[in-house]
């Protein structure tokens, strides 16, 4: 029963308007990459339900080695040696091979030292989205290719449609999740065409709930107690403060908070510290109305705030504009939809873009957007591209 519920969800999964092809050429060599989450987990399973070899990697990547040891044994974060016992075990139920691969130094040069600069010039990078970007598809498919798979596989939620163009090439579109409330694509809005033509997202089509019915069945070991990975894979905190503290004390000099009149109205531990629209950890007290970060002076090392939500915007210059399977013409104002964080609202808006740079336009006026994450846009539920705002 299974084997033919399992069947079903992934027919209906493959949206696509190619030539119909024979079933049999659904049967494939598959990468699949094992966090030891739940996800990744029932990922492989389905996969192997519906016949398909695979070989599983799992990446070792780089952890913070100054951190409190006690902290690194947190249950919450996906390099732990929970996560690593449960990829070994799912491996041997499903009797395939497991490859741990070494990812410390890549992972070090293109994320955290990237993060660590970032927050230095007084921005909140999201590292997630140029993980997967540069780092961790980027070894996959490296590996997909010494090992001879026909495609990668990873527990995202996500979705992708395939089309066939004119001149006979086949164009790939990322998609929504169905599992709004799960979604990922907001973090994968940076993968290329080539990436996405060899990739598969099994739990796209599911729900949350139902992963947890399908890791039941298979019996894939986890307990009551169990938590899924969240924040930032290289440190243990939920907070990247006392990381930050950790390896940039250098950055983290004291110096005035402003309001926008010019009012000293007290003291901060370090920009990094501090982001955009922050209410709480201030250490202003005393006043009737709260107050809101509102922006950064780096040069004069000034944390500015002023009354909560008084400020908003109608508009953010955004750069590093990746597109996925369509590219808007320059000097041109085209409509889209937006998020600004990963789960946040969409918002109504159009964008002119100057080659990898734009400006994006809301129909209506947002509270501040915090520069250095990322604005994706959509169109329904195909996830257009997106940049980093400044």
């Amino acid at each position: 029963m299974l084997r033919a519920l399992t069947h079903a969800v992934h027919r209906k999964a493959r949206i696509s308007q190619l030539p119909a092809i024979p079933v049999s050429c659904y049967f494939m060599k598959i990468l699949v990459a094992l966090s030891g989450g739940i996800d990744s987990s029932v990922a492989a399973c389905l996969l192997k339900e519906q016949g398909h070899t695979l070989i599983g990697v799992r990446f070792a990547l780089w952890s913070d080695p100054l951190a409190p040891a006690m902290a690194q044994l947190l249950p919450s974060k996906c390099c732990n040696a929970q996560t690593a016992s449960r990829t070994i075990a799912v491996a041997n139920m499903l009797g395939i091979p497991l490859h741990v691969v070494s990812m410390e130094e890549v992972f070090k040069q293109g994320v955290v030292d990237p993060f660590l600069d970032a927050y230095r010039r007084g921005l909140t990078p999201n590292p997630c989205i140029g993980c997967n970007r540069t780092v961790k598809f980027n070894a996959l498919m490296r590996l997909a290719d010494e090992w001879e798979c026909d495609k990668i596989a990873t527990g995202h939620y996500a979705r992708t449609t395939d089309t066939l163009a004119e001149d006979g090439t086949i164009c790939t579109s990322l998609l929504e999740a169905v599992d709004a409330n799960k979604d990922q694509s907001y973090y994968l809005h940076g993968l290329s065409q080539a990436q996405l033509q060899r990739t598969l997202f099994p739990l796209g089509t599911l729900s949350k709930q139902y992963v947890f019915e399908l890791a039941r069945r298979f019996g894939i070991p986890f307990d009551e107690h169990y938590q899924e990975s969240q924040d930032l894979c290289f440190f243990p905190e939920r907070d990247p403060k006392p990381f930050l503290i950790r390896h940039i004390p250098d950055a983290l000099c004291p110096g005035p908070i402003v309001r926008t009149d010019g009012t000293v109205v007290g003291m901060h531990a370090g920009l990094p510290l501090y982001t955009i629209g922050q209410r709480r950890g201030l250490g202003i007290g005393g006043l009737s109305i709260p107050l809101e970060v509102v922006s950064k002076r780096v040069e004069s090392n000034e944390l500015i705030v002023d009354d909560r939500a008084l400020h908003t915007t109608t508009r953010v210059s955004v750069r590093e504009l990746h597109w996925i399977s369509w590219v808007p013409q320059e000097h041109v104002v085209t409509p889209f939809e937006c998020r600004t964080r990963s789960h946040s609202p969409r918002y109504l808006g159009s964008l002119k873009r100057d080659g990898e740079h734009g400006m994006f336009t809301f129909d209506a006026p947002i509270s501040l957007q915090t520069p250095g994450q990322s604005l994706v846009l959509y169109r329904g539920e195909e996830v257009m591209g997106g940049g980093v705002m400044e």
